[in-house]
Protein backbone atom coordinates (compact mmCIF):
# COMPACT_ATOMS: atom_id res chain seq x y z
CA UNK A 1 0.00 0.00 0.00
CA UNK A 2 0.97 3.64 -0.43
CA UNK A 3 -0.56 7.03 0.24
CA UNK A 4 -2.24 9.45 -2.15
CA UNK A 5 0.70 11.83 -1.66
CA UNK A 6 3.16 9.08 -2.63
CA UNK A 7 1.22 8.44 -5.81
CA UNK A 8 1.24 12.16 -6.66
CA UNK A 9 4.97 12.34 -5.95
CA UNK A 10 5.67 9.23 -8.02
CA UNK A 11 3.79 10.71 -10.98
CA UNK A 12 5.77 13.96 -10.72
CA UNK A 13 9.07 12.07 -10.52
CA UNK A 14 8.29 10.05 -13.64
CA UNK A 15 6.47 12.62 -15.79
CA UNK A 16 8.15 15.88 -14.83
CA UNK A 17 11.58 14.93 -13.46
CA UNK A 18 12.73 11.95 -15.53
CA UNK A 19 10.26 12.37 -18.43
CA UNK A 20 10.03 8.57 -18.61
CA UNK A 21 8.94 7.14 -21.94
CA UNK A 22 7.52 3.79 -23.00
CA UNK A 23 10.18 1.11 -23.38
CA UNK A 24 12.83 2.90 -21.35
CA UNK A 25 14.88 1.39 -18.52
CA UNK A 26 14.77 3.10 -15.12
CA UNK A 27 16.70 2.25 -11.96
CA UNK A 28 14.73 2.78 -8.75
CA UNK A 29 17.14 2.89 -5.80
CA UNK A 30 15.80 2.89 -2.24
CA UNK A 31 18.26 3.34 0.64
CA UNK A 32 16.34 2.55 3.83
CA UNK A 33 13.02 0.72 4.03
CA UNK A 34 11.18 3.80 5.28
CA UNK A 35 10.35 4.79 1.70
CA UNK A 36 8.92 1.45 0.58
CA UNK A 37 5.46 2.95 -0.08
CA UNK A 38 6.87 5.47 -2.55
CA UNK A 39 8.89 2.70 -4.22
CA UNK A 40 5.72 0.62 -4.65
CA UNK A 41 3.94 3.60 -6.18
CA UNK A 42 6.87 4.16 -8.55
CA UNK A 43 6.96 0.53 -9.70
CA UNK A 44 3.24 0.59 -10.41
CA UNK A 45 3.44 3.88 -12.30
CA UNK A 46 6.52 2.77 -14.29
CA UNK A 47 4.69 -0.30 -15.53
CA UNK A 48 1.59 1.78 -16.39
CA UNK A 49 3.90 3.74 -18.69
CA UNK A 50 5.12 0.49 -20.28
CA UNK A 51 8.67 1.12 -19.04
CA UNK A 52 11.08 -1.24 -17.28
CA UNK A 53 11.94 -0.79 -13.56
CA UNK A 54 15.21 -2.13 -12.15
CA UNK A 55 14.99 -2.12 -8.37
CA UNK A 56 17.86 -1.65 -5.88
CA UNK A 57 16.90 -1.80 -2.18
CA UNK A 58 19.76 -1.07 0.22
CA UNK A 59 20.03 -1.15 4.00
CA UNK A 60 21.92 1.86 5.49
CA UNK A 61 23.59 -0.25 8.18
CA UNK A 62 24.86 -2.77 5.62
CA UNK A 63 26.10 0.13 3.51
CA UNK A 64 28.00 1.45 6.53
CA UNK A 65 29.73 -1.91 7.00
CA UNK A 66 30.73 -1.93 3.33
CA UNK A 67 32.05 1.62 3.61
CA UNK A 68 34.05 0.84 6.75
CA UNK A 69 35.57 -2.34 5.33
CA UNK A 70 35.93 -1.34 1.68
CA UNK A 71 39.15 -0.27 -0.05
CA UNK A 72 39.86 0.88 -3.61
CA UNK A 73 40.03 -2.67 -5.00
CA UNK A 74 36.73 -3.58 -3.37
CA UNK A 75 34.87 -0.54 -4.73
CA UNK A 76 36.43 -0.84 -8.19
CA UNK A 77 35.16 -4.43 -8.33
CA UNK A 78 31.69 -3.40 -7.08
CA UNK A 79 31.49 -0.79 -9.81
CA UNK A 80 32.83 -3.00 -12.59
CA UNK A 81 30.83 -6.13 -11.80
CA UNK A 82 27.55 -4.75 -10.52
CA UNK A 83 26.40 -1.16 -10.81
CA UNK A 84 28.35 0.35 -13.70
CA UNK A 85 27.24 -2.21 -16.34
CA UNK A 86 23.64 -1.85 -15.15
CA UNK A 87 23.77 1.95 -14.99
CA UNK A 88 25.08 2.05 -18.57
CA UNK A 89 21.80 0.46 -19.69
CA UNK A 90 19.60 2.94 -17.82
CA UNK A 91 17.70 5.79 -19.45
CA UNK A 92 16.50 7.17 -16.11
CA UNK A 93 17.21 6.95 -12.39
CA UNK A 94 15.24 7.73 -9.22
CA UNK A 95 17.18 7.65 -5.95
CA UNK A 96 15.18 7.67 -2.71
CA UNK A 97 17.24 8.41 0.41
CA UNK A 98 15.09 7.00 3.23
CA UNK A 99 17.69 6.29 5.92
CA UNK A 100 16.47 7.56 9.28
CA UNK A 101 19.87 8.14 10.94
CA UNK A 102 21.76 10.86 9.06
CA UNK A 103 24.82 10.16 11.23
CA UNK A 104 25.03 6.46 10.29
CA UNK A 105 28.35 6.94 8.47
CA UNK A 106 29.90 9.41 10.91
CA UNK A 107 32.55 6.93 12.01
CA UNK A 108 33.72 5.88 8.55
CA UNK A 109 37.47 6.67 8.22
CA UNK A 110 38.71 9.25 5.73
CA UNK A 111 40.61 6.66 3.67
CA UNK A 112 37.49 4.51 3.32
CA UNK A 113 35.37 7.47 2.19
CA UNK A 114 38.05 8.44 -0.34
CA UNK A 115 38.19 4.90 -1.73
CA UNK A 116 34.41 4.80 -2.15
CA UNK A 117 34.30 8.23 -3.80
CA UNK A 118 37.17 7.53 -6.20
CA UNK A 119 36.32 4.02 -7.36
CA UNK A 120 32.53 3.87 -7.04
CA UNK A 121 30.74 7.20 -6.54
CA UNK A 122 32.59 9.06 -9.27
CA UNK A 123 32.46 6.44 -12.07
CA UNK A 124 28.97 5.09 -11.33
CA UNK A 125 27.13 8.25 -10.31
CA UNK A 126 29.01 11.42 -11.28
CA UNK A 127 30.28 10.11 -14.63
CA UNK A 128 27.60 7.65 -15.76
CA UNK A 129 24.33 8.52 -14.00
CA UNK A 130 24.70 12.31 -13.92
CA UNK A 131 25.98 12.63 -17.47
CA UNK A 132 23.97 9.92 -19.26
CA UNK A 133 20.55 9.48 -17.63
CA UNK A 134 17.52 11.55 -16.74
CA UNK A 135 17.99 11.32 -12.98
CA UNK A 136 16.38 12.65 -9.83
CA UNK A 137 17.19 12.14 -6.15
CA UNK A 138 15.11 12.89 -3.06
CA UNK A 139 14.82 12.26 0.66
CA UNK A 140 11.78 10.64 2.27
CA UNK A 141 10.03 11.94 5.42
CA UNK A 142 10.35 10.20 8.79
CA UNK A 143 10.07 11.06 12.49
CA UNK A 144 13.88 11.28 12.62
CA UNK A 145 13.87 13.69 9.67
CA UNK A 146 11.20 15.76 11.45
CA UNK A 147 13.42 15.91 14.55
CA UNK A 148 16.28 17.37 12.52
CA UNK A 149 13.86 19.96 11.14
CA UNK A 150 12.64 20.65 14.70
CA UNK A 151 9.02 20.04 13.67
CA UNK A 152 6.19 17.77 14.85
CA UNK A 153 6.00 14.68 12.66
CA UNK A 154 2.67 15.50 10.97
CA UNK A 155 3.61 19.16 10.41
CA UNK A 156 6.87 18.04 8.82
CA UNK A 157 5.08 15.54 6.61
CA UNK A 158 2.79 18.30 5.30
CA UNK A 159 5.80 20.60 4.82
CA UNK A 160 7.65 17.86 2.94
CA UNK A 161 4.93 17.26 0.36
CA UNK A 162 4.31 21.02 -0.03
CA UNK A 163 8.01 21.50 -0.83
CA UNK A 164 8.16 18.50 -3.18
CA UNK A 165 4.82 18.58 -5.01
CA UNK A 166 5.26 22.19 -6.06
CA UNK A 167 4.36 24.39 -9.04
CA UNK A 168 7.75 24.06 -10.70
CA UNK A 169 6.45 25.47 -13.98
CA UNK A 170 5.75 28.80 -12.22
CA UNK A 171 9.17 28.73 -10.58
CA UNK A 172 10.79 28.05 -13.96
CA UNK A 173 9.25 31.20 -15.41
CA UNK A 174 10.19 33.29 -12.36
CA UNK A 175 13.84 32.20 -12.67
CA UNK A 176 14.32 33.45 -16.22
CA UNK A 177 15.05 37.14 -15.41
CA UNK A 178 17.66 36.08 -12.84
CA UNK A 179 19.26 33.70 -15.33
CA UNK A 180 19.36 36.45 -17.97
CA UNK A 181 21.01 38.84 -15.50
CA UNK A 182 23.60 36.30 -14.33
CA UNK A 183 24.62 35.39 -17.88
CA UNK A 184 25.63 39.05 -18.32
CA UNK A 185 27.40 39.29 -14.95
CA UNK A 186 31.13 39.27 -14.32
CA UNK A 187 31.61 39.83 -10.58
CA UNK A 188 29.37 38.49 -7.80
CA UNK A 189 29.81 39.60 -4.20
CA UNK A 190 28.14 38.18 -1.07
CA UNK A 191 28.11 40.38 2.04
CA UNK A 192 26.54 39.46 5.37
CA UNK A 193 27.23 38.41 8.93
CA UNK A 194 30.62 36.69 8.83
CA UNK A 195 30.66 36.80 5.02
CA UNK A 196 32.38 39.06 2.51
CA UNK A 197 33.43 37.13 -0.56
CA UNK A 198 33.58 37.80 -4.29
CA UNK A 199 34.33 35.90 -7.48
CA UNK A 200 33.93 36.07 -11.23
CA UNK A 201 31.35 34.11 -13.22
CA UNK A 202 32.11 35.79 -16.54
CA UNK A 203 31.15 33.56 -19.46
CA UNK A 204 30.02 30.69 -17.22
CA UNK A 205 26.96 28.56 -17.98
CA UNK A 206 23.90 28.87 -15.71
CA UNK A 207 21.51 25.99 -15.08
CA UNK A 208 17.96 26.61 -13.76
CA UNK A 209 16.67 23.74 -11.63
CA UNK A 210 12.92 23.26 -11.33
CA UNK A 211 12.24 19.68 -10.32
CA UNK A 212 14.25 17.79 -12.93
CA UNK A 213 17.20 16.48 -10.88
CA UNK A 214 16.27 17.09 -7.25
CA UNK A 215 12.98 16.93 -5.39
CA UNK A 216 12.38 19.31 -3.72
CA UNK A 217 14.02 21.74 -6.11
CA UNK A 218 14.51 25.41 -6.72
CA UNK A 219 17.99 26.62 -7.51
CA UNK A 220 19.98 28.32 -10.24
CA UNK A 221 23.62 27.23 -10.40
CA UNK A 222 26.89 27.72 -12.19
CA UNK A 223 30.51 27.65 -11.04
CA UNK A 224 32.96 30.45 -10.21
CA UNK A 225 36.06 31.07 -12.28
CA UNK A 226 38.31 28.73 -10.37
CA UNK A 227 41.05 31.13 -9.20
CA UNK A 228 38.83 34.21 -8.78
CA UNK A 229 37.33 33.49 -5.34
CA UNK A 230 38.58 35.83 -2.59
CA UNK A 231 37.30 36.71 0.88
CA UNK A 232 35.63 34.89 3.75
CA UNK A 233 32.31 33.09 4.09
CA UNK A 234 30.26 31.64 6.96
CA UNK A 235 27.94 28.71 6.38
CA UNK A 236 24.82 27.34 8.08
CA UNK A 237 24.75 23.92 9.83
CA UNK A 238 25.64 21.00 7.59
CA UNK A 239 26.21 17.25 7.61
CA UNK A 240 28.80 15.74 5.27
CA UNK A 241 29.87 12.09 5.15
CA UNK A 242 27.76 11.60 8.27
CA UNK A 243 29.71 14.21 10.21
CA UNK A 244 27.78 17.18 11.69
CA UNK A 245 28.96 20.78 11.53
CA UNK A 246 27.10 23.50 13.41
CA UNK A 247 28.97 26.12 11.40
CA UNK A 248 31.83 26.33 8.90
CA UNK A 249 33.94 29.43 8.17
CA UNK A 250 36.39 29.60 5.30
CA UNK A 251 39.07 32.12 4.33
CA UNK A 252 39.83 32.05 0.60
CA UNK A 253 42.66 33.50 -1.49
CA UNK A 254 42.77 33.18 -5.28
CA UNK A 255 40.28 30.32 -5.22
CA UNK A 256 41.97 28.24 -2.50
CA UNK A 257 40.86 27.77 1.12
CA UNK A 258 43.81 29.01 3.18
CA UNK A 259 42.23 29.04 6.64
CA UNK A 260 39.11 27.65 8.29
CA UNK A 261 37.13 27.30 11.48
CA UNK A 262 34.16 25.10 12.39
CA UNK A 263 32.47 23.20 15.18
CA UNK A 264 34.45 20.11 14.09
CA UNK A 265 37.86 21.22 12.84
CA UNK A 266 39.49 17.80 12.77
CA UNK A 267 36.76 16.44 10.49
CA UNK A 268 36.83 19.60 8.36
CA UNK A 269 40.59 19.36 7.91
CA UNK A 270 40.27 15.74 6.78
CA UNK A 271 37.69 16.73 4.17
CA UNK A 272 39.78 19.66 2.93
CA UNK A 273 42.82 17.36 2.64
CA UNK A 274 40.97 14.81 0.49
CA UNK A 275 42.74 16.06 -2.63
CA UNK A 276 43.83 19.34 -4.25
CA UNK A 277 40.36 20.14 -5.57
CA UNK A 278 38.77 19.82 -2.13
CA UNK A 279 40.10 23.28 -1.17
CA UNK A 280 38.67 24.83 -4.33
CA UNK A 281 35.08 25.54 -5.39
CA UNK A 282 33.09 23.71 -8.05
CA UNK A 283 29.64 25.30 -7.86
CA UNK A 284 27.82 28.49 -6.94
CA UNK A 285 24.04 28.62 -6.65
CA UNK A 286 20.98 30.59 -5.59
CA UNK A 287 18.44 28.78 -3.38
CA UNK A 288 14.92 29.65 -4.57
CA UNK A 289 12.29 27.31 -3.08
CA UNK A 290 9.83 29.59 -1.24
CA UNK A 291 8.53 26.76 0.98
CA UNK A 292 11.94 25.94 2.53
CA UNK A 293 12.91 28.50 5.15
CA UNK A 294 15.40 27.02 7.63
CA UNK A 295 18.24 24.46 7.59
CA UNK A 296 17.41 20.90 8.64
CA UNK A 297 20.77 19.12 8.24
CA UNK A 298 19.79 17.73 4.86
CA UNK A 299 21.44 19.28 1.85
CA UNK A 300 18.73 18.31 -0.65
CA UNK A 301 16.48 20.66 1.31
CA UNK A 302 19.00 23.14 2.72
CA UNK A 303 20.56 24.09 -0.63
CA UNK A 304 17.07 25.16 -1.83
CA UNK A 305 16.35 27.52 1.11
CA UNK A 306 14.95 30.76 -0.29
CA UNK A 307 17.29 33.70 0.14
CA UNK A 308 20.37 31.46 0.35
CA UNK A 309 23.42 30.70 -1.72
CA UNK A 310 25.73 27.74 -1.76
CA UNK A 311 29.38 27.98 -2.70
CA UNK A 312 30.39 24.36 -3.04
CA UNK A 313 33.73 22.81 -2.19
CA UNK A 314 35.05 20.21 -4.61
CA UNK A 315 34.00 18.76 -7.93
CA UNK A 316 32.20 20.84 -10.54
CA UNK A 317 29.38 19.64 -12.80
CA UNK A 318 30.26 19.04 -16.44
CA UNK A 319 27.23 21.06 -17.54
CA UNK A 320 28.59 24.17 -15.77
CA UNK A 321 32.26 23.40 -15.46
CA UNK A 322 35.15 25.47 -14.14
CA UNK A 323 37.76 22.71 -14.37
CA UNK A 324 37.80 21.68 -10.71
CA UNK A 325 38.25 17.96 -10.11
CA UNK A 326 37.84 16.34 -6.70
CA UNK A 327 36.46 13.29 -4.94
CA UNK A 328 34.21 15.52 -2.83
CA UNK A 329 31.25 17.77 -3.65
CA UNK A 330 30.07 19.54 -0.48
CA UNK A 331 27.17 21.96 -0.89
CA UNK A 332 27.68 24.40 1.97
CA UNK A 333 24.89 26.96 2.38
CA UNK A 334 25.13 30.64 3.30
CA UNK A 335 21.73 32.04 4.31
CA UNK A 336 20.71 35.64 3.68
CA UNK A 337 23.78 37.54 2.50
CA UNK A 338 23.28 40.66 0.41
CA UNK A 339 24.07 39.82 -3.21
CA UNK A 340 25.70 42.24 -5.64
CA UNK A 341 26.12 41.66 -9.38
CA UNK A 342 28.80 43.92 -10.86
CA UNK A 343 28.33 46.26 -7.91
CA UNK A 344 24.50 46.42 -8.10
CA UNK A 345 22.50 45.16 -5.11
CA UNK A 346 20.02 42.56 -6.40
CA UNK A 347 19.07 40.85 -3.13
CA UNK A 348 18.94 42.45 0.33
CA UNK A 349 19.18 39.67 2.87
CA UNK A 350 16.67 37.08 1.69
CA UNK A 351 14.48 39.32 -0.50
CA UNK A 352 15.20 40.27 -4.11
CA UNK A 353 15.00 44.05 -4.52
CA UNK A 354 15.46 44.39 -8.28
CA UNK A 355 11.98 44.75 -9.81
CA UNK A 356 12.27 42.01 -12.42
CA UNK A 357 13.46 39.55 -9.76
CA UNK A 358 10.72 40.11 -7.18
CA UNK A 359 8.71 37.25 -8.69
CA UNK A 360 11.18 34.94 -6.87
CA UNK A 361 10.26 36.22 -3.40
CA UNK A 362 8.01 33.91 -1.34
CA UNK A 363 5.01 36.26 -1.38
CA UNK A 364 4.88 35.90 -5.18
CA UNK A 365 3.93 32.24 -4.75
Amino acid sequence: MYTKEDQQLAEKLLDHSTELESGQNIMLQLIGLNGIGLLRALVEQVRKRDAHPFIKIEDPEMNRVLLEEGDEDFWANQAEVDQLPLMKQMDAFVGIRAAENIYENSGVPKEANNAYSKEFLNPVHFKERVEHTNWVVLRYPSPAFAMNAKMPTEKFRNFYYNACIFDYEKLEQAMKPLEDLLRKTDLIQLKGDGTDIQFSVKGQNWIPCFGKRNIPDGELFSSPIIDSVNGHITYAPSVYQGKPFEYVKLEVEDGIVVDFDSSNNSALEEILDTDEGARRFGEFSFGLNPVIKEPMYDILFDEKIYGSNHLTLGKDYAIASNGNSSNIHWDLVCIGPDVYCDGELIRKGREFVKDELKGLNPDAF
